[in-house]
C-alpha cells in the first residue's frame, strides 16, 4: 500500500502495519487508519501518520521513558473496545508538541494513545485525572 506522508514523502507500507482507531482521534474522527513510522536517528520518537491524508501526522513518544511515576488505569470501555486481555497486549504512547528550543516541548499525558499489539486496534483515551495535563513538559535527557 502506497501512502503520502508529512515527513517521509511517499512510502510503501503493508496493511498489516497499520493501526485501526475505530472511533478516530478527538478532532479527527474521520481518520481511522494510521501507521507508526520511525524517525531516522531518533529511537525515542515516532510519527503517527494517517494513511489517508499526508497532512495529518503526530509526533509520538512513550511517556514512561520521558517521565517518572506515570501510571493510570485503562477504563473498561477501552478494554472492551480494544479487546485487551492482559497488560502485555498494550503499548502506550503520547502525542508530543515539539517546540524550539526542544526543552520547551511537551507530551500529552491526559489523553494517552492505547494500542492493542495483537489485533492492531487503538484508541486515544481521555483520563479524568487532574494529576495529568495535555502539556506536560518533557524531562530533559538525551533525546
Amino acid at each position: 500500500m502506497q501512502i503520502q506522508t508529512k515527513f517521509h514523502g511517499e512510502i510503501q507500507i503493508r496493511p498489516t502495519e497499520t493501526w485501526k482507531f475505530l472511533k478516530g482521534l478527538p478532532g479527527f474522527e474521520e481518520e481511522t487508519e494510521f501507521a507508526l513510522l520511525p524517525i531516522e536517528g531518533n529511537d525515542a520518537f515516532q510519527v503517527l501518520q494517517s494513511t489517508k491524508q499526508a497532512s495529518i501526522a503526530f509526533i509520538v513518544a512513550n511517556p514512561y521513558t520521558l517521565m517518572d511515576n506515570y501510571t493510570f488505569e485503562i477504563d473498561e470501555p477501552t478494554i472492551d473496545l480494544l479487546e485487551i486481555t492482559k497488560p502485555e497486549d498494550v503499548m502506550v504512547l503520547g502525542i508530543v508538541s515539539m517546540k524550539k528550543p526542544f526543552e520547551d516541548s511537551t507530551i500529552n499525558i491526559q489523553a494517552p494513545l492505547i494500542f492493542q499489539l495483537h489485533n492492531k486496534k487503538a484508541k486515544q483515551m481521555i483520563l479524568n485525572d487532574n494529576r495529568f495535563n495535555v502539556r506536560h513538559p518533557i524531562a530533559k535527557g538525551g533525546y
